[in-house]
């Protein structure tokens, strides 16, 4: 079930963050505005884009939260392996440095 809601949300993100998905939001928000004078500005010409920008506005922070999962894991592994590399190359600047670590790792003197 998480990889199916995974697989979702990072493909719902890719197609929202298109240009084509962009303009298509505002078409239809157009679309709603002209009708306006149709429907005499009436409650339920309202509530439509009431509701549907509600609605679409809470699946956004589910997705938006994932992604910035995803994003956090991903930042986190690189800052893991930068820091361990960092360390590494300190101490193998220290005189006999590799031939410390080597010793400590119980491999012997080389």
């Amino acid at each position: 079930m998480s990889d199916m809601f995974s697989q979702a949300a990072h493909w719902t993100a890719r197609q929202c963050g298109r240009a084509s998905v962009f303009i298509a939001a505002v078409g239809l928000i157009i679309a709603w505005a002209i009708t306006g004078p149709f429907f005499h500005y009436s409650d339920t010409w309202q509530l439509i884009i009431n509701t549907s920008t509600t609605i679409v506005t809470f699946l956004m922070v589910f997705l938006l939260q994932n992604t910035q999962n995803r994003d956090t894991a991903a930042i986190q592994l690189k800052l893991d392996d930068s820091s361990a590399q960092s360390e590494r190359a300190e101490y193998d600047a220290l005189p006999g440095g590799s031939q410390r670590r080597r010793t400590q790792k119980g491999q012997g003197d080389v």
